[in-house]
């Protein structure tokens, strides 16, 4: 186990409870400690693990005066059906941000805004790898519908590997209302669909751009895509009918990310 640092003393914790999430997995973690210490109350270390990158996890630990406990294989699978990679806090829960923190982030923005929309995904994993992908091609913020869409459980924290604990998630009441809304920041609003023949390589993503992607196997609703300025699809060349959502916004981010690349960069 770490050596406390002399003179500080590990802050004093008692059980986990409810306001106490589980936050696990070695890049979940390290985020989390980077980003929001003040708000991890301890960590759980499977016993016997010391190789490098945990040993750097409790190094930090100990520097921040967190109390270290290990944990035998079981007792970390009980919190996080096996897939731990040995490593576990205990922290306050992180909410998403609301209609008012997104106008907030959208003023204060100094570049073309470049947002991702997920119209009702459920699913924690696919949520997670959407967070991930997000995080990765410089999305602003994630928005999302308070109903019918998976929350910041641990699992999406788990496979969004840290980037739940920086990229804004978006939590709005009426997503048709807030995709009205962004036009008056000047945001072109480009659904993927594919009811359509324009491919996504043919829209102009260098402007302010907020891109929605529809649900696992229902697509977009109604509604949502009646706000769309613009429908666009990625290109099918075999039998498989659609992408997981995941997948397709990690495609269609990064050709946000391609148009926006200054030309010499794509030289190089």
């Amino acid at each position: 186990m770490a050596k406390p640092t002399p003179g500080r003393k590990p802050r004093k914790k008692a059980a986990p409870d409810n306001d106490q999430v589980a936050v696990f997995g070695h890049h979940a973690v390290t985020s989390l400690l980077k980003h929001r210490s003040d708000q991890v109350f301890s960590l759980w270390v499977l016993e016997g693990r010391r190789d490098a990158p945990i040993q750097a996890l409790l190094d930090t630990a100990n520097q921040l005066g967190l109390a270290v406990e290990s944990k035998t294989r079981d007792e970390l699978d009980q919190q996080t059906a096996g897939v731990h990679q040995g490593i576990l806090a205990w922290a306050k829960p992180r909410q998403a941000g609301s209609e008012s923190e997104l106008e907030n982030l959208l003023a204060a923005t100094q570049k073309s805004p470049l947002l991702l929309v997920l119209d009702g995904v459920t699913d924690p994993h696919n949520l997670g790898a959407c967070l991930r992908s997000a995080e990765a091609a410089g999305v602003d913020a994630v928005i999302v519908p308070r109903d019918k869409s998976a929350g910041l459980n641990a699992t999406v924290r788990k496979v969004a590997c840290g980037a739940a604990e920086t990229l804004p998630l978006i939590q709005v009441t009426n997503l048709a209302r807030t995709l009205r809304s962004l036009a008056d920041y000047g945001i072109w609003i480009i659904g993927t669909s594919g009811d359509t023949e324009t491919l996504i390589y043919q829209a102009d993503l260098t402007r302010p751009v907020a891109l929605v992607m529809g649900a696992e196997g229902k697509g977009m609703r109604r509604l949502t895509r009646e706000h769309c300025d613009q429908l666009v699809r990625l290109p099918m060349a075999g039998e498989v009918s659609s992408l997981n959502v995941s997948v397709a916004s990690g495609v269609s981010l990064y050709e946000a990310v391609r148009q926006r690349l200054p030309q010499a960069a794509l030289a190089e």
